[in-house]
C-alpha cells in the first residue's frame, strides 16, 4: 500500500543549503522508490489556515518511508533543510484502491453505540 512524506513547510529565505537539500534529496529516495507528488507548491486554502507550502513524497510503503527517513544518506541532509526552514513531517499510510468512507463510517458508528 502506498505510504506519504508530507512536509508543512514555512521557508524564510534561500540559501545555498536549502538549494543543496533539493539537488540532492533525489539521490537519497530513488533506493526507497521514493518520488515527489507535491513539491513545495502553494496551497489553495478552503478551510483555515495553512501557511507555507507543502512537500508529498510517495513510497511503494511505509517500511521504505521508514527506511528512507532513517537512512543515514537522508540523515546527512536534514541539517541543511532544519537549520533553515521551519516545518512538519509525518510519515502515513493510504488506503487502499478500493477503500470505502461510508464502510469505515459503519465501522465506527458501531465501535460507537450509534
Amino acid at each position: 500500500m502506498t505510504a506519504y512524506a508530507i512536509a508543512h513547510i514555512r521557508p524564510e529565505t534561500m540559501n545555498e543549503d536549502i538549494l543543496r537539500y533539493i539537488e540532492e534529496i533525489q539521490a537519497t529516495m530513488d533506493p526507497f522508490d521514493g518520488r515527489f507528488i507535491v513539491h513545495g507548491r502553494e496551497v489553495e486554502v478552503m478551510e483555515g489556515s495553512w501557511p507555507g507550502t507543502i512537500v508529498m513524497i510517495a513510497f511503494p510503503a511505509l517500511e521504505a518511508a521508514r527506511a528512507w527517513y532513517a537512512s543515514p544518506a537522508y540523515q546527512a541532509l536534514i541539517p541543511l533543510r532544519a537549520d533553515h526552514i521551519a516545518g512538519d513531517i509525518i510519515l502515513v499510510d493510504g488506503v487502499p484502491p478500493d477503500y470505502d468512507a461510508a464502510k469505515t463510517a459503519a465501522t465506527l458508528r458501531t465501535a460507537a453505540g450509534l
